[in-house]
């Protein structure tokens, strides 16, 4: 497989990356809400810019543009995006930056995304990254699992859950304050990044379904070409090399509208319609994605 290790890339400004991180080690309910470091972001720009090819870009500009205008007039605003890197968010920024509207270098201003707890706490220079970009953050559904799966007793697993609990409470509390402000919150909504092989990482969160009733406009996101390639657990194994990029948005949808109209033509006796919910989501996404994959190739 082309590329090389992450780690390898980054080891010549590793320990500056790190002396400058500075977010919580360990996730609790009074540091859920994370404001981006600048410092950490630079050293994150210079490996994203390093590995874009200069013909990626931005398809669908008019729809993140449609999209800020209708934010910045007082709509709840929410990014659903696909998820295949470490750098998704890092290449976002990026490619909204980059672009030369103001209006888009704006709206990066303005993104707050949920990320999983596994940033902070796995490993400091995973951290160190993920800390360049606003975030609240919550405890996944699958890494509770994975902690009551491995949990020595029963009083191990509901001091877990009640941990769990009280992280994404707090969570939930801090996206509430992020939307009054005019901030717009993104989600990954496979929760984890996909697996080639591995289908089940790229389905949709039921949970998701909550935010399409908590937001008042989405804009889908597909993500075509990423310069990181997943080896394994480990993210700084991941292998890097340069990468033609196409992020393209969906025309701007109406939360409401779009979920009731779903939801009304699903059969009376749907046993999970939430779930039913997102998969469309993902099928949406998955559309888009092939459509701008082959004006990529």
């Amino acid at each position: 497989m082309k590329g090389i290790p992450l780690r390898q890339v980054i080891a010549p400004f590793l320990k500056e990356l790190t002396t400058a991180s500075h977010a919580a080690d360990k996730i609790d309910s009074t540091n859920v809400y994370q404001e981006a470091n600048p410092v950490t972001k630079m050293y994150m720009d210079k490996v994203v810019s390093e590995y874009t090819l200069p013909q990626s870009h931005l398809e669908g500009r008019e729809n993140f543009i449609d999209f800020y205008e209708q934010v910045k007039a007082g709509k709840h605003g929410l990014i659903l995006m696909e998820h295949y890197s470490n750098t998704d968010l890092p290449s976002l920024f990026y490619q909204l930056e980059k672009d030369g509207d103001p209006r888009l270098a704006e709206l990066s201003k303005h993104i707050v995304a949920i990320a999983g707890m596994k940033l902070n706490e796995a490993d400091p220079t995973v951290k160190a990254f993920a800390e360049g970009f606003t975030r609240v953050v919550i405890y996944p559904t699958r890494s509770l699992d994975a902690k009551e799966e491995n949990a020595a007793n029963e009083e191990e697993k509901k001091t877990e859950e009640q941990r769990a609990r009280k992280i994404n409470m707090a969570a939930m509390r801090a996206m509430d304050e992020c939307k009054k402000r005019g901030d717009i919150i993104l989600v990954f909504p496979s929760g984890t990044r996909y697996r080639p092989g591995k289908p089940e990482t790229k389905k949709g969160l039921r949970e998701i379904d909550s935010y399409l009733r908590l937001f008042d406009i989405v804009i889908l996101v597909s993500i075509n070409g990423c310069c990181l390639t997943i080896q394994d657990e480990d993210m700084l194994n991941d292998l890097i090399a340069p990468v033609n990029q196409i992020m393209a948005a969906s025309p701007v949808i109406e939360c409401k509208p779009f979920r009731k109209n779903f939801m009304d033509a699903l059969p009376q006796d749907e046993s999970d319609p939430k779930q039913k919910m997102i998969d469309h989501v993902m099928e949406l996404l998955e559309e888009q994605h092939n459509k701008y994959e082959s004006y990529r190739a």
